[in-house]
């Protein structure tokens, strides 16, 4: 009777929120691939070895399973590693990183059917959910089917999640949390939340967070000098790299720099926008300011490098962020001077750069701590403009900032290793290996 509510519930939803999709179908290009998969037509999985889902929902959740995916193939060889994702965006990061080991596909729709016809084709015996993303039609049918749901890296944001979830407490006890078999949360904060909300102690493992382990942090980024060499980054360059920037915060960053470059000629600026759909509309915005620009997309490695050394660069390509980084000698770390709760500092920070963000970073609650151990965290835009011009004319302060960063994150590995110890108990099975050290080589392979 519940699934039947729910299913009415979803329809009605779906009504009535239709323009909203059609708007970002048509504006921004979401969702437009994949809706046979949407609707449960997964790829059907052959043979009789068991399978283990790993669902992230976007972008940062499947960067966050890089490792956890890595090490349970290479743990559990008798198990089929399956990944899917819900947005576009995340699709295009599992195809690009497991389609050529594993089967990728996008996550259903949370109707009955489309569940039931995705169960029957993947036949997982574990489904890990990364960070969250909980839908009670889901839980429900892999309950009744005796498939273990665990989730892992989970957290609940203070701002958004948790107290939407606390206002409904009795309800989400019954559909979402009371059926998750195992939940490897990022410290004893969340620990304490998913325990108000409906989980078992029993259940309940603080596992730390995974983007530490996916963090890189040797000096090795492969095909950053042919990145230099196509789009004229010299090796004696001041360069500013703005990653995952948000709407509204490039004009920021833009000010910053002009004032920075009046102090310092040679200052070179990076912007690269978080969301691929804004790529255009930074471009436009680059050159109604009155800079050159040279885009990323326009100069593939081997094409003739840019020859101003005064234009500003646009990483409008997927999957180079971490090349970008490694090119830097300072970083500011975007979605913080505007109000959408930050970016990846971790990456950036791991890259051993000297490293700065803004007051807004909700979304990452070990901000404070990166920021108490060799990030800053600024104020604004004039703000960064005098953390720049403080790291140009003190290099050594500014590389002994970036290092003790990259000791921190280093220090702070290991989640990997406890959640793969986690699955292994909750399946009944005992690691191949040593938990970690597969994953650890497996990351230095890795081009992000």
């Amino acid at each position: 009777m519940t699934g039947l509510m729910l299913n009415f519930a979803y329809a009605a939803g779906l009504g009535v929120t239709s323009p909203l999709w059609l708007y970002r179908l048509v504006r921004h290009g979401r969702y437009r691939s994949g809706w046979r998969q949407r609707l449960g037509n997964a790829p059907i999985r052959y043979g009789l070895q068991p399978a283990i889902w790993i669902h992230g929902v976007s972008l940062g959740e499947i960067n966050a399973a890089k490792t956890l995916v890595n090490e349970l193939h290479s743990q559990l060889p008798d198990y089929r590693v399956v990944v899917s994702s819900t947005t576009d965006t995340g699709m295009a990061a599992a195809t690009r990183l497991f389609a050529a080991d594993h089967k990728v596909f996008h996550w259903p729709l949370d109707f009955t059917f489309a569940v039931k016809r995705a169960l029957d084709h993947v036949r997982p015996e574990l489904v890990i959910l990364m960070e969250g993303e909980l839908w009670p039609n889901f839980l429900e049918t892999c309950r009744r089917r005796g498939i273990h749901v665990a989730v892992v890296n989970a957290r609940l944001s203070p701002t958004k999640g948790y107290p939407r979830y606390r206002r409904v407490a009795p309800l989400v006890r019954r559909l979402l949390f009371s059926k998750l078999s195992a939940v490897g949360v990022q410290d004893e904060t969340y620990a304490q939340r998913f325990a108000e909300l409906g989980v078992p102690s029993e259940r309940l493992h603080v596992t730390g967070m995974l983007k530490y382990d996916s963090a890189h942090i040797g000096d090795d980024v492969p095909h950053k000098d042919a990145l230099a060499s196509a789009m004229g980054i010299r090796q004696d360059c001041q360069l500013l790299v703005a990653g995952g920037t948000g709407e509204g915060e490039e004009s920021i960053v833009l000010n910053a720099w002009a004032d920075a470059a009046r102090r310092h000629p040679s200052l070179r600026l990076c912007i690269v926008p978080r969301k691929p759909e804004r790529f255009e509309e930074v471009a436009r915005l680059i050159k109604s300011a009155g800079h050159e620009l040279v885009r990323r997309s326009d100069h593939p490695d081997g094409a003739a490098p840019a020859s101003s050394q005064s234009a500003v660069l646009l990483g409008d390509t997927m999957g180079e962020l971490r090349k970008f980084y490694a090119l830097a000698s300072s970083i500011f770390v975007g979605r913080s001077l505007v109000n959408e709760g930050g970016s990846d500092m971790i990456e950036a920070a791991a890259v051993g750069k000297p490293t700065c963000f803004g007051p807004h970073t909700f979304n990452f609650p070990q901000a404070d701590e990166l920021a108490a151990n060799g990030c800053r965290r600024l104020v604004d835009g004039a703000d960064l403009a005098k953390c720049i011009c403080e790291w140009l004319n003190d290099p050594a302060a500014a590389q002994a900032e970036g290092q003790k960063a990259r000791r921190f994150i280093e220090n702070k590995q290991g989640a990997t290793r406890r959640n793969v110890e986690m699955i292994c108990r909750l399946l009944g099975r005992t690691p191949a290996a040593a938990p970690g050290a597969i994953a650890t080589e497996a990351i230095k392979q890795q081009v992000v």
